[in-house]
């Protein structure tokens, strides 16, 4: 029987610390991309790809993630007697419905997969997604609406994979490539930042991931890795042993906002674009580099 992915999970309870002094007082899930918060592209990104529930991992200070997604009727009343009715209608539109949104609390920077088991109540027995909102994906269609097209024919874990330098893999998880199904492959093997010469591959996880719940077990049974975190690679490689693993080398290009240069560029792909503001920004950069 097809289980439907219908809710998806937003790890938001890190510090921001590499964006201080910004992130002091605002999360950095909030700095905006031109005019979007970081977490409302996350968000976009899964309701484009039908997700029905948003579930937020959430810390200290994180309050104004949870406004941003509900009413605040003292703006929308404004914008109506001002007579901003587009401004209104879409803010209107892409208001989360009452009971979509849920928020739980990490209390402990205890690393990926202990924020994903913080969510495992509310997302009970049944598939999700996992999005990591730092890494911007900017995609058409989005990166989570092409996975679940490699869902729907696999019904299997799906990750969200890309090409990077071989001289860069020890950064990132990387994966091992099995047989080709399609537009995705399966996956046979994983490993946490490994040194080149023992890399399987130059193909490194993105942050996007499509999992079955009895990764939960296997997070509830992973022993604390380096920095006394609970790794999601070190229980993904555990349920590996049982249920299968399929990569997508999906079209389109990912800039890590959680870093200062990754955000600049998110900044200047997305400015570029933009319907209204593209083509006069760019207008803009070309004058700044002739200067």
């Amino acid at each position: 029987m097809k289980r439907p992915i219908r809710k998806a999970v937003f790890p938001v309870a890190g510090l921001g610390t590499r964006f201080l002094p910004a992130t002091k007082a605002i999360p950095k899930e909030m700095l905006t991309i031109v005019d979007r918060p970081v977490i409302q592209l996350a968000v976009d990104e899964a309701r484009e790809a039908g997700i029905e529930h948003f579930i937020f991992v959430t810390g200290r200070n994180k309050g104004t993630i949870e406004d941003h997604f509900d009413k605040q009727y003292e703006l929308e009343d404004t914008l109506r007697r001002r007579g901003k009715l587009k401004e209104l209608e879409a803010l209107t539109r892409e208001l989360p419905q009452a009971g979509q949104t849920s928020f739980t609390r990490q209390q402990e920077p205890l690393g990926l997969g202990h924020a994903v088991w913080c969510a495992r109540e509310l997302v009970g027995n049944e598939p999700f997604a996992l999005l990591l909102p730092d890494m911007f994906i900017h995609a058409t269609p989005g990166c989570l609406k092409q996975m679940m097209e490699v869902y729907q024919e696999t019904q299997s874990n799906i990750i969200a994979v890309e090409e990077v330098p071989w001289e860069d893999v020890h950064r990132y998880g990387v994966v091992a490539k099995g047989a080709q199904m399609g537009n995705a492959f399966e996956i046979t093997g994983m490993v946490e930042k490994p040194k080149r010469e023992a890399a399987p591959s130059n193909l490194i996880i993105s942050g996007r991931y499509i999992l079955q719940p009895e990764i939960f077990p296997e997070i509830a049974a992973q022993e604390p890795g380096a920095g006394g975190e609970i790794q999601l690679t070190d229980a993904m490689i555990r349920l590996m042993g049982s249920k299968p693993f399929h990569g997508l080398k999906f079209q389109g290009q990912t800039y890590d906002c959680g870093d200062k240069l990754g955000f600049l560029a998110a900044n200047v792909a997305s400015g570029l674009a933009h319907p209204e503001l593209g083509a006069k920004f760019r207008q803009l950069l070309d004058g700044m580099l002739k200067g």
